[in-house]
Parts: C-alpha cells; structure tokens; sequence
C-alpha cells in the first residue's frame, strides 16, 4: 500500500518526490516504492459561477437579485481539469492507503485540498504536513511527524467561510453596481476599502492648501543651532517676525543654556515577515508586491534557502534556535562569512523577550535563511537582491545593539532660544552588518539626525556665544504624498487607525487582507483600471474614484473586514459555528444590495483626456497598454466600445521626377585611307553584358509615421442596428443610406439601465417569436 502526497505546485511536488525516493515519473504525479506524488495548480477547485444555480442567473439583472443559494457548490476550474482528473484517478486507486496533505500550510493551502478531495469524494484516512521550509531536513522531519488532517477541520471551515463570504457579497454587489449603473464595476470587502483609502488621499491631496513658514538658522563660529519658536518646532509662521529676527539677531551675545549629554541605544530591527519585506523591496530595490512574492516564492520552493513566505509573524519559535548555528554555516560562501563564523564560533544574540515568542507565532515563523548553503551564482540579479535583503535582516537580529551618544546645546540669545544636536557612535552593533557588502542598513536609525560639527564638544554650559550671521529660509507646508505600494501595503496592515471605534480597531489587528493576497489586490486594481501606477506612486482614477462614491457606505470602511476576521478567527478556534457566520452574511449581502438598488446616484466619471464614444456619446476612457499604446474604453456596458490607437509605417508621397529625353548616338561608316588603298571598317556588337548596381539614395522611398484607428472591440450598439437593419431588408421598403461608423447616433433615447436594456431586448425577442407564428 501506497501514501498518496498532494502539494500545492509541480515545483514542490518535484521536491518531495526526490526526498520521499520517487522517481517514476508519468503525467501528472510521480510514483515511488511506498509514495505517490501528485499536485494542484494553485486552485484546481472554485466555487461555481451563478448560472450553476439557475438558468436565470444567467443573464445579469436586477430582479434577480440577491442571490443566495442555500449550500454554495464547487466545480473544477476549466483550464486545470485534466490535472485534476490525475489526482482523482490516484485517489481512487486501490493501492492508496491515506492521503497526505502537503499544500501551503495555511489557511487556503488547506481549502485547495479539501475542495479536491472533496469533488474527487475520497473518504479515507488523511494526515497533515505542516512544515515552513523546504529544505531536505525539514521534509523528512515534517513526514516524520505527521499530524491527523482532522487536527486542522477548523482551519479548513474558517477557509471555507470565507470563500463562501466573499461570493455572497462580491458577487451580489458586483451586479448590483453594474446592472444599476451600467457599467462594469466590481466590489469586496478587501478590494473596495483598499481603493478607498488611496481615493481618500487623492481627495485630501485636491483639497491641501499649502501655507508658507520660515526657518532661521544661527553661526555661533564653533557650531550652528536651528531658533524654535515654541518648544519642538522651528516653523515661524509669520514673515514680518521672520524679518525681525534676521535683522536684529546678527552681532548679539547670549550664552549656552543647557549642554546635556545622554548614552543611547538601539535594539536591532525584527525579523521580515512579508509585508514588511515587501515594502522594503519597493523602497529599496524598486519592486512591486507581487514581483517580490514572486521572486521570495522562486527563493522558497527553487532554491530553498529561505523559509516559508507568506507569513505574518516577525517572530520565531523556540525550537528553531537550535538551528540558528547551522543557518549561519548555511551563508559561508557569501561576503556575509566573516560575520558569520564570528558568530558560530564566539555566539550571538538571541532575544528571548523580541525575535523569540512562541506566542507571537501562529502557521509559520519570520522569513529567515534556510540551512541549505548558498550559492549565489544561481541566483538572478533579483534573486540575489532580495535574498541579501533577507540575510542582512537575519545577521542584524542577531546582533548587538547600536549604541550612541547624543549632545543636545541650548542656547538663548535675548530671549530667543536656539537649539542644535550633535550624534556620535559609540558601539555600531546590528547597523554594522550591512557594511559588509557595501550597503546601508533597510532600517532607519533614530540617531541618524546629526546637525553640529565635533567643535560643540569644546563648549561649555554658561560659556558666552555670539551670533556671527543668520540663514533665513522660506517653506512651504507639503502636500499629503500620494501612496506608494511600501505606504499601501502599511496602511494595508494598520487599516484600523483608520477607525475611530476603539473596538474595532481592536478587531483590525490583521489589517486588510492578509500578507499573501496583499500583492495580488493591488494588480487586481490596476487591471480594472481603478487605480494606475506613476513612478512608484499609486494613483485612483476617474473610474476608481467614481466607483468608491457609489459603493455602499460599509464597503468602504475597512470595519467590515475588522468584523470578519475577528470571526473567521474565531471559526479557525472553533469559537464559532461557521453556518451562524454564513447566515449573518446572506442578511448582509441583501442589505448591501437593496442600499445600491435603492440609489438615484448616476455614473459619471470626469475623464480630462478622453473623447466622446461615436456610439453612445459617453465619454471614454483612455488606457495605456503595455507597450505604450492607447486605447479608448467606453464605460457603458450596453455599448462597450473599444478602440485603439496604432501607430503605422507609411511611405512619403513621392514628388514627380521630370526626365531628359535621352540622346542619341548615330555611328557613320566613312572610309579610311592607308597607304593610298581604302579600306572598309565594320563595327561588330558586342553581347549585352548584364551589370548590376545599386540603386541611388534618392530612388529609395523616404516613410513616415502616422496615426490610425482600430477597432478593438465593436459596440454592442452597432450589432443591434445592424440586426435592425437586416431585418428591415427582409420587409422591403426604403433603406436609409448607410453612415460611417463614427457618425451613427444610437444613443437611446430616454438613458436607461443596463437591466432597461436587457428588459427591451427580451420585449424584442418576443414580438419577433410572435409575428414568426402569424
């Protein structure tokens, strides 16, 4: 009898059959003496689409909203269902004892295969590979202690909660907004809150009057100091005090007030969890989310020297700091080595109160090395980047403290207070790690500030000082900064100081989704066109902005989300029944959808560089592809009109050359005389000899660019009109001439909904079945 293992991906299934000694190798799994092991595609199971239900659900329209069916049912996604054909056919093998789960351990790792054996309706024994590296120790360590799959039931009903919520919801105010309002619009609870956090700045950023203050900085010969107006701030607020002071100031005495020196130190950083590496990467290496999860997955499953990936924990648990010596080893071929045999051979630190906390740990610990060598010559040069970013974090936990010392002067000089600094290191501790290859730590220091030269150390508290000149400088406030993904992903995180109730902010402690869908929600908003991408600023557009106004007041809130995850939670806890979590949804979901229905609001998103569809005369909007091309969308659904803009190669129009009439040689015979005898010459032709030559510069035909128009996708308009018009070419008649394109007008007559569309469609459809039967 066999054990049938069933990962997440072809790449890990590959790993685990190599340590578990398979290697026969077939379609779709690879078999061994006692293992058999196959795998998913990500998700080979989802929840069916609507129309699974109801043949009315087929079409979008309001009156057949909400839906809610009683039990949701799942289906095999269309493109990975021969895969999932292999793993039923092995589960239904009579050889196979028990099923091994071996997916990502977390929460949807455990509803990918769940859904599988659920659809594939394997009833047997399973068990539950719970492991966060994939290094060949920790396999062999994690098959060693296999734990009963029904340990993690919980974990799978909470999963399956929320699979179940986000269709009630997504799915019943997708269509709401966009069978109201006539246009494709989405919303969910992660993705619409998110949009409006981003739409909230943009509108603080609009409304942002800047105000002017200035700043005056005093010579005092052996150091400078910034004058402070009130306590802690520099900012004057007016020019004429600002004036005052520059003019009047030059030329006194005072004398130091206050010298105080005070030692400092610094705990090094924690550890990465992905969120938090996410935003380094993009402020540091310029990477988007979902490019650093992607490369820290390639880090993972290919190379396998760093550990499990999405994770939300900084911390680590007490059982892996027995294995901090061989992770060290692990980095002896890297410009780390020094530091690192340093630390095997003398010790390092480990913080039992910070980096160690068992309780701070839930599916997996902080992103650390493996204990798997390194060899960086594999690694590309993204690889190679985040995974320095990685190593350098995990040498600085282990490092001493940064230790400093800090001067503070005060000086007053009539009546006015001056104030300067002075930094200097005493122990460099963690921050000295990333000397080693040349770089600055990821994590900012608050001893960095450092505004008076070492001559401050020369003067004394009582000591007179004179003011030699003065710098004034005029400011301006700044304007709130536009989202980047490293300042989105924290508000992501933090989305409950967004919250005034107390308890909620309490509830939001997880944020907005979570550390592995983070990345995919914000391709998700740039592929709908919500928000687009500036450098590496992330900003809303009309359509974004156009579709947080409409959505309900709940979605926007990141409170929602707080109240979901406090109770999905609690499912995983088995705190509370799942079926009671469901119901409250369904009740919500209506609620949602009746606030939509019920609206008088109209979509009407300001486009400043759009055009006018010919269709339906709405505007459309403009989006730039890939390669720089623009297309133009039209926003109404019932027309959908899309047009692209192509730039084409075309030759010059060539001017007309006038040509000289060719001249011609005429040969005359006349006789020769030699030696007083007359002789006769004959010219005999030569063959015609075929040459060849280049043509001239100027015959060669000059292009130019220009722009043209393609259709990219015709309007739904256009196909009703001509269907129209066919059918009135069968009753004969007078036939109305036949306009270009650009220039039809099918605008209806009174606006209306898309479900008014659909209404007279099928009004349509039936008088035609009628006269068929006349």
């Amino acid at each position: 009898m066999k054990k049938l293992v069933l990962a997440e991906k072809p790449s890990v299934g590959r790993e685990l059959a190599r340590v578990l000694n398979c290697y026969r190798r077939e379609t779709g799994y690879i078999e061994g003496e006692h293992y058999i092991v196959t795998w998913a595609l990500g998700h080979l199971v989802e929840l069916a689409q609507p129309a699974a239900y109801s043949e009315r659900y087929k079409r979008w329209s309001l009156r057949d909203l909400p839906m809610l069916p009683p039990v949701l049912q799942q289906e095999v996604i269309e493109q990975s269902k021969d895969q999932f054909a292999v793993v039923k056919s092995l589960i239904g093998r009579a050889d196979i004892e028990s099923v091994v789960i071996a997916t990502d351990a977390g929460r949807e790792g455990e509803l990918v295969a769940r859904w599988i054996m659920k659809l594939a309706d394997y009833q047997g024994p399973a068990h539950r590979l719970w492991i966060s590296s994939q290094t060949e120790g920790a396999i062999k360590e994690g098959f060693a202690n296999l734990k009963d799959a029904s340990l993690y039931d919980n974990l799978y009903k909470a999963a399956e909660s929320r699979a179940a919520a986000d269709w009630y919801v997504g799915m019943n105010v997708t269509r709401a907004l966009t069978c109201h309002y006539d246009a494709k619009l989405s919303a969910g609870r992660v993705q619409t809150p998110t949009l409006a956090l981003m739409t909230r700045r943009e509108d603080e950023i609009e409304a942002f009057s800047g105000q002017f203050y200035w700043t005056l900085k005093a010579d005092f010969t052996q150091f400078t100091a910034s004058y402070y107006p009130s306590e802690d701030s520099i900012r004057i607020t007016e020019e004429a005090s600002a004036k005052e002071k520059e003019s009047s100031l030059v030329g006194k005495t005072g004398r130091v007030v206050s010298l105080e020196t005070v030692e400092k130190r610094e705990q090094p950083p924690l550890a990465y969890d992905l969120t938090e590496l996410q935003r380094d990467a993009n402020n540091l290496l310029d990477f988007s989310a979902k490019q650093t999860l992607d490369v820290l997955q390639a880090l993972y499953e290919q190379h396998k020297i760093v550990t499990y990936p999405r994770t939300d924990s900084r911390y680590i648990t007490t059982d892996i700091v027995a294995t901090l010596p061989q992770r060290l080893r692990s980095l002896q071929d890297t410009p780390f080595s020094p530091l690192c045999a340093r630390f095997v051979k003398d010790g390092f630190r480990v913080d039992e109160e910070r980096f160690v906390q068992d309780l701070q740990v839930t599916d997996h610990h902080a992103i650390i090395p493996t204990e798997q060598r390194v060899d960086l010559s594999r690694l590309s040069a993204q690889e190679k980047a985040l995974w320095e970013l990685i190593a350098l974090r995990f040498l600085e936990v282990l490092s001493p403290d940064y230790e400093y010392r800090t001067t503070t002067l005060t000086a007053e000089v009539e009546t006015c207070r001056f104030k300067t600094r002075l930094t200097i290191p005493v122990e460099q501790g963690w921050r000295s790690v990333a000397a080693l290859i040349g770089k600055r730590s990821a994590q900012g220091s608050l001893g960095d500030e450092d505004e008076a030269s070492p001559s401050l150390l020369r003067v004394k508290e009582g000591d007179a000082v004179t003011i030699n000149s003065v710098k004034l400088r005029k400011l301006a406030t700044a304007a709130p900064s536009r989202y980047t993904e490293a300042t989105l992903l924290s508000a992501m995180e933090h989305a409950g100081r967004f919250v005034e109730d107390a308890k909620l902010k309490k509830r939001l402690t997880n944020g907005l989704g979570t550390p592995a869908t983070r990345a995919d929600m914000i391709e998700k908003l740039i592929q709908n066109h919500y928000i687009e991408r500036v450098g590496k600023e992330l900003v809303p557009t009309p359509k974004g902005r156009e579709l947080v106004r409409l959505a309900p007041e709940e979605l926007r809130s990141p409170e929602l989300t707080g109240r979901w995850e406090e109770r999905l939670g609690n499912i995983a806890e088995g705190k509370e029944d799942g079926d009671r979590f469901i119901q409250d949804i369904k009740q919500n979901a209506s609620a949602l959808v009746a606030q939509v229905i019920g609206s008088s609001d109209v979509f009407s998103p300001h486009f400043p560089d759009s055009k006018k569809c010919p269709y339906c005369k709405t505007p459309m909007m403009k989006v730039v592809d890939e390669i720089g091309q623009s297309h133009f969308l039209c926003q109404k659904l019932s027309c959908s009109y899309e047009e692209m803009e192509v730039k084409k190669r075309v030759p010059k129009p060539q001017a007309e050359k006038t040509t000289e009439p060719k001249k011609k040689v005429v040969v005359k015979v006349a006789p020769v005389e030699v030696d007083g005898v007359k002789k006769r010459v004959v010219l005999k032709k030569k063959p015609p000899v075929q040459s060849f030559s280049l043509p001239d510069e100027e015959a060669s035909p000059a292009y130019t660019w220009e722009t043209v128009i393609e259709v990219v996708r015709p309007s739904k308009l256009a196909y009703r009109s001509e269907r129209n018009e066919r059918s009135s070419d069968t009753r004969g008649g007078w036939k109305p001439p036949v306009q270009s394109q650009h220039i039809v007008d099918q605008t209806p007559s009174e606006g209306g909904s898309f479900a008014d569309f659909l209404k007279a469609n099928e009004e349509r459809k039936r008088r035609d079945r009628e006269k068929r039967r006349t």
